[in-house]
């Protein structure tokens, strides 16, 4: 899926505001300017999307069903 892509379903889903999914798009968007970026660069910014991942913790914890749906 392209960012863009990714961007217009969290727009129309209303999903804007869930940071898993930003994250995922940040990790998309990276992805693709990837070939225009020195390593250090592309590191970098690879590390920034993982510390803000592992900050948002276990925030989902109890509330399975309602943030990934049901099995």
């Amino acid at each position: 899926m392209s960012p863009e892509a990714l961007a217009q379903y969290l727009e129309a889903t209303g999903r804007v505001s869930q940071p898993w999914l930003l994250v995922q798009l940040r990790l998309l968007k990276l992805q693709q300017e990837r070939p225009d970026l020195p390593p250090e660069v592309y590191m970098q910014r690879l590390q920034d999307i993982h510390q803000d991942l592992m900050l948002l913790g276990e925030w989902w914890r109890g509330r399975e069903a309602e943030v990934f749906g049901s099995p």
